[in-house]
C-alpha cells in the first residue's frame, strides 16, 4: 500500500484545473482531508496523495473522521488503512445523534449535523495545527445545491471552491468541483476502494430533497448531454467568492 495507486488522467485534469483555477494548494500549507469513508472522500485522499509527490510545492496532508455514532455507520476499519498509507489520522466520536433528540429544532437532522461536524473539524484543524480543511463534494454536488437554492430558497447559490472561515484561521477547498460523480464511482471501483457503501445510513434511509434534485438532473442529462457543463459555467462566479460561508 506505500506504492502509489495510479490516478487516470481523466480524473486528474480537472482536478488540477481546479485547483490552479481556485489557488487552493499554497507552500507549506497543511491539509487536512474530511474524511467519511465515502467513494469521494477516499478518492480524495488518494488525489491529494498523488499531488503532495507530484505538485511543485510542498504541503502536508492528513485525514480525519467524525464518528456522529449513527446505527449503521462504523469508519472503524479506516484507522488500519490510514495506517498502512502512512498518513495521519484523527478520529473524532461524538454522539450528534442522540444530541439531535434534544437540540433540533426548525432544521433537518442533515444539516445540523453537518454543522456540528465543521465545528468538530475546525477545533480538530486548530488543535493539530493544520490550516485547511479539504472536503470532496463534486460538480453533481455543486449542481445539486445550486437548484436547490434557486427553486427553494429563490437565491443563486452553491458550495464554494476556495474559501476562509470567519474566524478567518481555516480555508476550507474543494479539488473536486469539477468531477462528475461517476468519476470517482468508477475510481473508488476500480482500484477497490474501502468504501462505506452509506456513509451517513440516517441521510440515505429516506428519499430526500437533494436525491430529488439528482434524478431531474439525471433525467434532463439524457436529453442534455451538456447540462453539466452549462451549469459550471452558471455556478463559476459562485464558487470564486471567497467571502467566508
Amino acid at each position: 500500500m506505500s506504492d502509489l495507486i495510479k490516478m487516470p488522467k481523466a480524473l486528474m485534469r480537472p482536478i488540477g484545473r481546479a485547483i490552479a483555477d481556485h489557488e487552493m494548494l499554497k507552500q507549506d500549507d497543511r491539509v487536512m482531508l474530511g474524511l467519511s469513508g465515502g467513494k469521494d472522500s477516499l478518492t480524495l485522499l488518494h488525489v491529494l496523495r498523488h499531488l503532495q509527490r507530484h505538485a511543485p510545492i510542498h504541503f502536508e496532508i492528513a485525514a480525519m473522521t467524525v464518528d456522529p455514532e449513527v446505527e449503521g455507520f462504523n469508519p472503524e476499519h479506516l484507522k488500519a488503512y490510514l495506517a498502512e498509507l502512512g498518513i495521519p489520522y484523527f478520529y473524532e466520536s461524538q454522539p450528534i445523534a442522540k444530541q439531535a433528540e434534544s437540540q433540533l429544532k426548525n432544521d433537518s437532522f442533515c444539516s445540523f449535523c453537518s454543522r456540528m461536524k465543521r465545528g468538530i473539524m475546525y477545533t480538530t484543524l486548530r488543535r493539530e495545527g493544520y490550516n485547511v480543511l479539504a472536503l470532496a463534494q463534486h460538480l453533481d454536488d455543486l449542481a445539486e445545491s445550486f437548484l436547490m437554492s434557486a427553486f427553494h430558497g429563490g437565491q443563486l447559490r452553491t458550495m464554494k471552491a476556495n474559501y476562509t472561515n470567519r474566524e478567518g484561521d481555516v480555508r476550507i477547498i474543494r479539488p473536486m468541483v469539477y468531477v462528475r460523480e461517476r468519476q470517482t464511482r468508477d475510481f473508488a471501483h476500480n482500484v477497490e476502494l474501502p468504501v462505506i457503501p452509506d456513509s451517513c445510513p440516517a441521510c440515505f434511509s429516506m428519499p430526500t430533497e437533494r436525491e430529488h434534485m439528482k434524478q431531474l438532473l439525471a433525467t434532463e442529462e439524457q436529453h442534455n448531454k451538456g447540462v453539466f457543463k452549462s451549469l459550471l459555467t452558471a455556478m463559476n462566479p459562485l464558487l470564486s467568492n471567497r467571502e467566508a460561508s
